[in-house]
């Protein structure tokens, strides 16, 4: 009899025993960064509703706030769709669920995660824009300037996102794959479209106040700005071309250990969507370079405050008056 047999046995024993335990862990790593993901979008969530209800409610607009106010709004339509399917894939199974409800969950979640982006890219340009031309800014832009192009773009999303839930999705089966990468196509492109100018807007703005020959001040609502698109740039838009250009692809899920890819992207994902309230939260606290307490409002009201911080304080005082008289 063969002596090596007995070795060949204990071999794979050891090897379906660390095969095991290598499946087990990469399990564990997986709904350990599910579940984080759903925790973060929880606490975005309701970061979300108070930005919303502050400016909504609480503060006066002005042109950024629009912008602000229909982005915390994408951010909290994105995250309740996000929270769903986060829960859904943990406990059961996705054909448990109408197909009707996936569709308009599919189609809520891709139009918000579109306009959120179109928002922060459309603020990032405007800004740029009063800095560049800021007597024409101040003087002739139309009043109501910032709540056309946030309807604008919001149609814009809805009409790139209805099409595509209905041709991948529910009628997948009757038009061809090529319908489908169509519109997926369509939406990368513009979602590079927006990260081309997002990035070179930021870095003319930047190179305007720091390197530019007339030295613009640097205000809170610019700092808000740049760390937002930031952090857009870096956990948004990779999301956006996981989900509608390479989920196809298989090769991506080996980039990773435990081809975690899928998770470390929705992660990111759901960073993103509760980073601009955090964002405004640390900006509005710093002053003079130290942090300083207050109300929500106060704080958020000095986050996106476009005048130098010496300047700014006059405005501080006229909110704190504000609060006072009406307790």
């Amino acid at each position: 009899m063969d002596s090596s047999f007995p070795h060949l046995v204990v071999d794979l024993r050891e090897l379906n025993e660390s095969y095991f335990m290598e499946s087990s862990s990469c399990d564990i790593v997986s709904l350990a960064m599910s579940l984080l993901s759903i925790i973060i979008a929880f606490i975005g969530l309701a970061e979300n509703v108070i930005v919303l209800w502050l400016l909504g409610f609480h503060m006066h607009r002005n042109a950024f706030s629009v912008y602000i106010l229909n982005l915390a709004g994408a951010n909290f339509l994105f995250l309740c769709p996000y929270i769903v399917f986060s829960l859904v894939t943990i406990t059961v199974n996705f054909h448990s669920i109408n197909s009707h409800i996936i569709l308009f969950l599919n189609t809520v979640f891709t139009l918000a995660y579109l306009a959120g982006m179109s928002m922060i890219t459309a603020i990032s340009v405007e800004y740029w824009l009063s800095v560049i031309w800021s007597n024409w800014y101040h003087g002739r832009r139309p009043k109501h300037t910032s709540a056309f192009i946030c309807t604008l773009l919001w149609a814009v999303s809805l009409l790139l996102s209805l099409p595509h839930e209905i041709i991948c999705g529910q009628l997948y089966h009757i038009y061809n794959w090529d319908m489908c990468w169509k519109c997926k196509l369509i939406i990368v492109v513009w979602l590079l479209i927006e990260f081309v100018v997002l990035s070179q807007s930021n870095q003319a703005m930047m190179f305007r106040i720091f390197c530019g020959s007339q030295q613009t001040p640097m205000t809170r609502l610019f700092v808000t700005i740049v760390l937002t698109a930031l952090v857009v740039l870096i956990c948004g838009f990779p999301f956006g071309i996981y989900i509608y250009f390479l989920y196809w692809t298989t090769d991506v899920y080996f980039i990773m250990p435990c081809n975690s890819f899928q998770e470390t992207i929705l992660l990111l994902s759901a960073v993103n969507s509760c980073a601009n309230p955090i964002i405004c939260l640390l900006v509005g606290s710093i002053k003079h370079c130290q942090f300083q307490c207050g109300t929500l409002r106060l704080i958020l009201q000095r986050a996106i405050q476009d005048t130098p911080e010496e300047e700014g304080e006059e405005v501080e005082e006229d909110v704190e008056d504000e609060e006072s008289t009406t307790l």
